[in-house]
C-alpha cells in the first residue's frame, strides 16, 4: 500500500483530492476538526491550517449549500446598524470589507454604489449624511484606505438623471455611498480550496452523525461518507462546531444543552433582468421592518430581503407567494413603472443564524457572534454576519488553541489571499492581450478573471485543449462549458446541483432556472466524475425535480405549504 502524504496540499479540489483527504482524516489524530462548510467553517479551517495546526474540514452537503450561498451577496458594514448604535460591529465589518476588497479576494469582491433616497429636505439629509460620514470614518480606521469612494450628496435632479426608473414622487434628493458585493458561494468554494492548498484535509458530502467522547471530553466525531456510504471515526484534539442554523441540532448530538440558542430568520431575494430598472447604481430603502436593497448583479438586479422567523426544513427554505408579493409591493412603491411576477427570473431563500434573545422579531436579534467551549474539546461559534467571517474564524480557533498544549501561533489570515487573488490586478490590466492570445472575446476574459482570478489560465488551457469547452451553456450565455468541467475537476463539485446552483448561479439567473443547461452540464461532469448513463440521467432528473418544486412552492400562500411542496423533490444524496 502506498504511503499517504503527510498533507493533501493541492490547488485542486477534485475527486482524487477528496479521497486522499478522507484517507488522511481516518489515519491520524488532528489538532483541529471543523464541522460545517459554510463561510465560517471554511474560514476556520484556513485560519487553523495557516497557524501550523493539522486541520480537517467536513461538510454534509456542498460547500456553502446553506446560508452562505443565499445571502444578499454584499460585503458591507451594515449601515442600518449605525442607527442601532452598534458602532463596534460596523467598524469591524468595514475593516474586513477593506481587507477583502484589496488584499484577500480582489477578484471576487467588488465595490458597488448605492443610493439612499431622501424624503424630507433638511433633517433627514443631515441625519443620514452624518451617519454616512461616520461610516466613511470607520472605514479608514483599520490602518489602510477603504478601497471605495466616500459618500456624496445628490439633488433630486442628479438622482433622476442617474436613476430614470424612480418615481418622481419617491424622493426629494439622495445620498450615495459605496459598499461591496461578492458571489458568496464561489467565495466559500475558493476558501475551502485555499485551505486545502495550505494542507487542510477537506471533504464535502461527509456528515457528522455523532461525537466521540472520553468521559465528558469530545475527542472526535462519527462520520458518514454519503458518497460511498462508509462510516468511520475522526479523532481531533479540538472540534469546532460551525454549523450555522444547525448549531442547536449539532449540540444535541453531544448530549449537552447549548449555552446559547440560534434562531433561523428567512430572507428571500428576487432576480430580475437589468433592463427592467434603469439605474446607474444600486438602491437602499427603509421598510417598516428592515431595509430593502436593489443590488446590481451582472445582467440582473437582486431585490431583497425579507426577515421572518423560520421553524421548518433548514436545508431547503422555501419562498412563498406572499414573500414575493411583499418585495414587489415595496420596490414598486418607488418605481415609475412597476415590476410584475412575469419580470422575476429567479427567487432564492436563505436562513440567517441569529443569536436568540428576548425580542420576538428576528430583525431585532443580534448579528454579533459568540464563541463558547460548551464541553471540553468542543468549541461552538454562532451568530455573526457574512462580512465578518474571518474575525469569527479567528475567534473560534483562538478558543480552540487556548485549550491545547503548547503555544499556537496567532492568526495570519488577514495577510493570506485566496487562490487566484495574487497577480489579479496585473492579469486584469493585460486582459486584452490574453483575449487575443487565446482567440476569446475580451468580455469572456473579464468574466473569467472576476470569477477565477489568476486561475483563469487553467480554464483557458482546457479550452485550448478542447475548443468546444469555450462554448456557452444552453440558456445561460454568461457561463462556458469549461466552467462545468473545472468545477468538477478543481472546485469540489460532486453533483449537478453543485454546479448549476453554486459554482455558477444559473439556477437563479436563467429564465428556465437551468433546465436547458442541465443535460449538457451533466454530460460534461460525467466525463470528469466517471458517471455512467444511468447516473447522468438521475442527476438531471433530480435537478429538474428541484426546479419544479421550487417554482411550485413559490405559488403557495404560507411557509407550511411552501415547505411541504419544496420537500417533494428528493435530494440527489439523502442527508437526513
Amino acid at each position: 500500500m502506498a504511503k499517504l502524504k503527510s498533507v493533501t496540499r493541492s490547488n485542486k479540489l477534485g475527486p482524487e483530492e477528496r479521497a486522499a483527504a478522507i484517507a488522511r482524516l481516518k489515519e491520524k489524530e488532528l489538532d483541529i476538526l471543523v464541522v460545517g462548510g459554510g463561510i465560517v467553517g471554511t474560514g476556520s479551517a484556513l485560519d487553523a491550517v495557516t497557524r501550523g495546526l493539522s486541520t480537517g474540514l467536513l461538510e454534509a452537503r456542498d460547500w456553502a449549500s446553506g446560508t452562505s450561498s443565499r445571502s444578499s451577496k454584499l460585503v458591507h458594514g451594515g449601515i442600518r446598524y449605525l442607527e442601532q448604535l452598534d458602532f463596534r460591529l460596523v467598524r469591524e465589518a468595514l475593516i474586513e470589507r477593506g481587507l477583502l476588497l484589496q488584499r484577500i479576494a480582489p477578484h471576487l469582491v467588488k465595490p458597488v454604489r448605492f443610493l439612499y433616497p431622501l424624503q424630507k429636505r433638511v433633517f433627514e439629509r443631515f441625519y443620514i449624511g452624518a451617519g454616512m460620514m461616520l461610516y466613511d470614518i470607520f472605514s479608514y480606521s483599520g490602518g489602510r484606505p477603504p478601497g471605495v469612494p466616500h459618500h456624496r450628496h445628490l439633488s433630486k435632479r442628479q438622482v433622476m438623471r442617474a436613476i430614470p426608473s424612480l418615481s418622481k414622487d419617491a424622493l426629494v434628493g439622495g445620498l450615495t455611498y459605496y459598499d461591496a458585493q461578492v458571489d458568496d458561494a464561489r467565495y466559500v468554494a475558493s476558501l475551502a480550496r485555499t485551505a486545502s492548498f495550505y494542507g487542510a484535509h477537506v471533504a464535502s458530502r461527509v456528515k457528522v452523525e455523532g461525537f466521540v467522547k472520553v468521559g465528558e471530553r469530545v475527542v472526535g466525531v462519527k462520520a458518514h461518507d454519503l458518497q460511498t456510504d462508509e462510516h468511520f471515526e475522526i479523532r481531533a484534539k479540538q472540534v469546532v462546531n460551525a454549523t450555522g442554523v444547525w448549531t442547536d441540532d449539532t449540540q444535541r448530538m453531544v448530549g449537552e444543552r447549548g449555552t446559547f440558542k440560534v434562531r433561523a430568520s428567512k430572507g428571500i431575494h428576487l432576480v430580475v433582468p437589468r433592463d427592467r430598472i434603469q439605474s446607474a447604481m444600486g438602491m437602499i430603502f427603509r421598510t417598516e421592518k428592515s431595509v430593502l436593497f436593489v443590488i446590481p448583479w451582472g445582467r440582473h438586479w437582486l431585490i431583497g430581503t425579507t426577515d421572518t422567523d423560520w421553524n421548518l426544513d433548514k436545508a431547503h427554505p422555501a419562498a412563498t407567494a406572499a414573500d414575493i408579493d411583499y418585495l414587489l409591493e415595496h420596490v414598486n412603491a418607488v418605481l415609475a413603472i412597476p415590476l410584475t411576477r412575469e419580470d422575476v427570473e429567479g427567487v432564492f431563500a436563505g436562513l440567517r443564524p441569529l443569536l436568540a434573545g428576548e425580542s420576538d422579531q428576528t430583525s431585532k436579534l443580534s448579528r454579533e457572534h459568540l464563541v463558547a467551549h460548551t464541553v471540553p474539546g468542543l468549541v461552538v461559534i454562532a451568530g455573526g454576519k457574512w462580512t465578518t467571517y474571518r474575525v469569527m474564524a479567528k475567534d473560534a480557533i483562538d478558543a480552540a488553541a487556548d485549550a491545547m498544549d503548547g503555544r499556537v501561533p496567532p492568526s495570519t489570515t488577514k495577510d493570506i489571499p485566496l487562490l487566484g487573488a495574487e497577480g489579479y490586478q496585473a492579469a486584469w490590466n493585460k486582459r486584452g492581450k490574453i483575449a487575443r492570445a487565446f482567440g476569446v472575446h475580451k468580455v469572456r476574459i473579464e468574466h473569467l478573471l472576476n470569477r477565477y482570478g489568476t486561475m483563469t489560465d487553467e480554464l483557458l488551457d482546457l479550452i485550448r485543449e478542447t475548443p468546444e469547452l469555450g462554448d456557452p451553456l444552453p440558456g445561460a450565455d454568461d457561463y462556458l462549458a469549461a466552467e462545468v468541467v473545472y468545477a468538477a475537476s478543481h472546485e469540489g463539485a460532486l453533483h449537478l446541483d453543485d454546479v448549476l446552483a453554486r459554482r455558477t448561479r444559473i439556477s437563479i439567473e436563467a429564465w428556465d432556472r437551468g433546465v436547458s443547461a442541465a443535460p449538457v452540464a451533466a454530460r460534461l461532469m460525467a466525463g470528469v466524475l466517471g458517471w455512467d448513463a444511468d447516473r447522468e440521467a438521475l442527476e438531471v432528473e433530480r435537478y429538474l425535480q428541484r426546479v419544479a418544486a421550487e417554482r411550485a412552492s413559490q405559488e403557495q400562500p404560507d411557509d407550511e405549504s411552501a415547505d411541504r411542496v419544496r420537500l417533494a423533490a428528493p435530494d440527489i444524496v439523502a442527508v437526513d
